[in-house]
C-alpha cells in the first residue's frame, strides 16, 4: 500500500474530529468512475492518464476515507463491451498481469471499513437502455458474475442500478419494470444486500398528481437517492424549487419502506451546462453548503454524491492529481474546513437554516431578520450599484463582537461581490472613525452558471457604539442581511 503524503494524513485525521453541526449532514458518500467518456471527465479521468492502474484507484479510495466518505457506488464496471474487472463475459480493459481496477477499490474499501455499491452497467456504454431485453440480460448476466467475484467481500454493500430514468412528470411504467426486475435478481444473488437507484427529474416532477406516489411505492428498491440537479442547472434558478421538492418527496416516502437519500451534485461546468463538451468543476463551497443544508432539513438519512474524485482533491502534490488545478484542492480543503467548524461557513450554514440571529435590529431591511434565497428577484436582496457605498449601523451600548454579510453572488446576471470590504468603528468618547480592518473578497473560479450566497465575517475588538462599513465593487451588488454578533 502507497504510503499517504502528509497534506492527505492530516486532513485525514481532522475529519475524524469534524464537528457538523447536528442539523446538517455531510456527504457520507460518493459516486466513482473508472472511465474516461467524454470531456466532462476532463479532470477526473484525464485522457492522458492510465485509468486502469490499481494504485491510482487505492489512492482515491483513502482520500474518499479522508474526506469522511463511508460509501462508495461504482458508476461503472464495464464500458465499451470491456470490462475493469476479472469478466469471463468480455474482454478486459486493463491488462490481466496486475490486480484490476474495481479489486483494488474493493480490497482497499474493505481495509478502510468503506462500503461498496457494485454497478451492474455498464452492458454497451453510458447510453444503456433498459427497456432493450439484450441491454437488460447482459446486466443480469454482469450482476451474477460480480456476484460470484465480490460476493463475500467484506466491503459488498449493495448494488448500484444504473436506472436513471426521469422522475418527472411521473415515473414511467418501463421504469419500475426494469427495476424491479433487477431487485429481484439482485437480492435472489445476494440476500441481504441493499439495491439503490439515483434518478433525476426534481425539477418536474408533478407531485400533485397521485399517479406520482403510486409509482414510486410500487419500487422494490432499499434505497432512492434523488440527484438535486443544482450542478446541472436544469432551471436557472434551482434552489428555490428544490427546497420544496425534497419536502414533497418526504411526504411520500414516509409511505413507503425506501430510505430517503439524497445525491447532492458537487460540481459545476466549465463550459455549457449538461454537455458532453464540457469539463465538470468544482462549486464553490457556499453553494454546496446551502445544497446540504436543503437536503437535510428536508429530512434525508445520507447525503451521497456525484462525485468526489476529480471534483474535490487533497492531494495535488503525489502521483495521481485528479482535479482542476489547484481549484479541486480549495474545494476539498474548504469542505474539511467546513466541517470542523470554520467560522464563517458554520454562520453561513446557520443563517441557511434559519437558527441564527442577530443582536441588533434599526428596523431596516438590512437588519430585519428577512433573508433571501438563491435568486435574485427575491425581495429581500437590496441592491447597490456597481462603486463605493457605506452603511452604517449605531448600537445602543458599546459592544464588540463581528458583523456576518450576506452577498448574492450571480455572475450570470452581473451580480458579484465587492472586492474589498472597509470596518470603521467609532465610541461616543471620540466619535471619530477609526479603520479596523479591509477584507479582500474575490470571485470562484467557476462562477458561469451557478447562484449562491457569499458570506463575509468582520471582525472588531474594540467596543464600538457605531460600526460602518465601506463596499467597494465593479459589479452591482445584493445584500440581503446584516447580523450583529457577539
Amino acid at each position: 500500500m502507497m504510503k499517504r503524503s502528509f497534506l492527505l494524513s492530516l486532513l485525514a485525521s481532522l475529519s475524524l474530529t469534524a464537528a457538523v453541526a447536528a442539523d446538517v449532514l455531510p456527504v457520507s458518500g460518493s459516486w466513482i468512475n473508472l472511465f474516461y467518456q467524454d470531456e466532462r471527465n476532463k479532470y477526473s479521468n484525464p485522457m492522458d492518464m492510465d485509468n486502469t492502474d490499481p494504485a491510482l484507484w487505492r489512492a482515491k479510495v483513502r482520500e474518499m476515507k479522508a474526506l469522511g466518505i463511508e460509501y462508495i457506488v461504482f458508476m461503472a464496471t464495464a464500458n465499451d463491451g470491456k470490462a475493469d474487472y476479472p469478466s469471463k463475459l468480455m474482454p478486459l480493459a486493463y491488462d490481466d498481469s496486475r490486480e484490476s481496477p474495481v479489486s483494488a477499490i474493493m480490497d482497499e474499501a474493505a481495509l478502510e471499513g468503506m462500503k461498496v455499491f457494485m454497478s451492474i452497467g455498464w452492458a454497451e456504454n453510458q447510453d444503456d437502455n433498459l427497456r432493450n431485453p439484450a441491454i437488460l440480460n447482459r446486466q443480469l448476466a454482469i450482476m451474477q458474475e460480480l456476484a460470484c467475484i465480490y460476493g463475500n467481500s467484506p466491503a459488498f454493500y449493495g448494488w448500484y442500478l444504473p436506472v436513471e430514468d426521469c422522475l418527472g412528470p411521473v415515473l414511467t411504467d418501463a421504469a419500475v419494470v426494469a427495476v424491479n426486475k433487477l431487485v429481484d435478481r439482485a437480492h435472489k444473488l445476494t440476500p441481504g444486500k441493499k439495491t439503490l437507484i439515483s434518478p433525476y427529474g426534481f425539477f418536474c416532477c408533478r407531485f400533485d398528481d397521485p399517479q406520482f406516489a403510486r409509482q414510486i411505492k410500487c419500487l422494490k428498491v432499499d434505497i432512492i437517492a434523488y440527484q438535486d440537479e443544482v450542478g446541472c442547472v436544469r432551471e436557472e434558478f434551482p434552489m428555490p424549487r428544490l427546497k420544496s421538492a425534497w419536502r414533497e418527496m418526504k411526504k411520500i416516502h414516509h409511505e413507503t419502506k425506501i430510505e430517503f437519500w439524497a445525491n447532492c451534485e458537487l460540481f459545476s461546468w466549465e463550459k455549457a451546462t449538461n454537455s458532453r463538451q464540457s469539463a465538470l468543476v468544482p462549486a464553490a463551497m457556499p453553494r454546496v453548503i446551502s445544497q446540504l443544508a436543503a437536503a437535510s432539513e428536508a429530512g434525508v438519512s445520507r447525503i451521497i454524491s456525484f462525485m468526489t474524485p476529480g471534483i474535490w482533491s487533497l492531494n495535488a502534490a503525489d502521483r495521481y492529481p485528479l482535479g482542476q488545478p489547484g481549484v479541486s484542492q480549495r474545494a476539498a480543503c474548504e469542505y474539511l474546513s467546513w466541517r470542523n467548524g470554520d467560522p464563517t461557513l458554520t454562520l453561513l450554514e446557520k443563517s441557511l437554516t434559519g437558527s441564527l440571529t442577530s443582536s441588533y435590529s434599526d428596523g431596516s431591511p438590512l437588519t430585519d431578520g428577512i433573508t433571501g434565497d438563491e435568486n435574485p428577484e427575491n425581495p429581500a436582496w437590496q441592491h447597490y450599484e456597481a462603486g463605493y457605498h457605506e452603511i452604517t449601523l449605531s448600537l445602543p451600548q458599546a459592544k464588540s463582537g463581528s458583523v456576518l454579510l450576506r452577498f448574492l453572488n450571480c455572475a450570470k446576471r452581473g451580480i458579484g461581490v465587492p472586492y474589498k470590504v472597509y470596518l470603521y468603528t467609532a465610541d461616543d468618547t471620540s466619535g471619530a472613525y477609526r479603520l479596523e480592518h479591509i477584507y479582500e473578497m474575490s470571485q470562484h473560479p467557476n462562477s458561469l452558471h451557478d447562484t449562491w450566497i457569499d458570506p463575509l465575517l468582520l471582525n472588531f475588538a474594540t467596543p464600538a457604539t457605531s460600526v460602518k462599513i465601506g463596499l467597494q465593487s465593479t459589479a452591482p451588488l445584493l445584500l440581503d442581511e446584516f447580523y450583529l454578533l457577539p
